[in-house]
C-alpha cells in the first residue's frame, strides 16, 4: 500500500480552494490517516499561507478562520516528518545538488527521510510545484500534481 508525503502546496489545497482541490480531497479520502505524511513545518508554512492570503484580499477573514481551524484538526490526524538531524543533513544535500529553494529543499528532505524509515512502502510525493515534482522523480519517487489534478482520482 502507498503512502503519501503531501509538501506545502499540495497540502495548501486541502484549506483553500485551488484548482486540483477536489481531486486532492477524494485522494486523500481514500488514503488512511497514518498513510498521510507531511513535515512537521508544514501546518506552520499553511497557516502562513492562509493569512497571507487573508491579507491580500483573496480569501475572508470567516474563511481564513474557518481554513485555519480545520489545518489544525487535520494537521493532528496526519503522521508529520520531525525536522531532525537526518532532514536537515539531507535538505543541505538537495541545495548542493539541485535549484531548490531551502523551503523545497526542506519539504523533500523529510520525504526523504520519511521514505527511507518506511522501507518498502511505496512513497508517493504530491505537490503543485513543479520545480519541486521535477526534483522528487529524480530522487525516484513517484508524483501527483496537485495543481492540475493530473495523477489524482477523477
Amino acid at each position: 500500500m502507498n503512502c503519501h508525503f503531501l509538501e506545502s502546496t499540495a497540502y495548501a489545497g486541502l484549506f483553500v480552494r485551488e484548482a486540483g482541490t477536489d481531486a486532492l480531497i477524494r485522494l486523500l479520502e481514500s488514503v488512511e490517516d497514518n498513510r498521510r505524511l507531511i513535515a512537521a513545518c508544514t501546518p506552520l508554512e499553511v497557516y502562513a499561507a492562509i493569512r497571507r492570503r487573508e491579507r491580500a484580499g483573496d480569501i475572508r477573514a470567516e474563511d481564513a478562520a474557518a481554513a485555519v481551524e480545520i489545518l489544525q484538526t487535520e494537521a493532528a490526524r496526519t503522521v508529520q516528518q520531525p525536522l531532525n538531524d537526518a532532514v536537515l543533513e539531507t535538505a543541505r544535500e538537495l541545495l548542493e545538488r539541485t535549484g531548490l529553494r531551502w523551503p523545497e529543499a526542506l519539504q523533500l528532505g523529510a520525504a526523504m527521510v520519511a521514505r527511507e524509515m518506511l522501507g518498502d512502502t511505496r512513497m508517493v510525493f504530491v505537490t503543485a510545484c513543479d520545480r519541486l515534482r521535477e526534483a522528487a522523480t529524480a530522487e525516484n519517487f513517484a508524483t501527483l500534481d496537485a495543481a492540475t489534478a493530473e495523477g489524482l482520482p477523477a
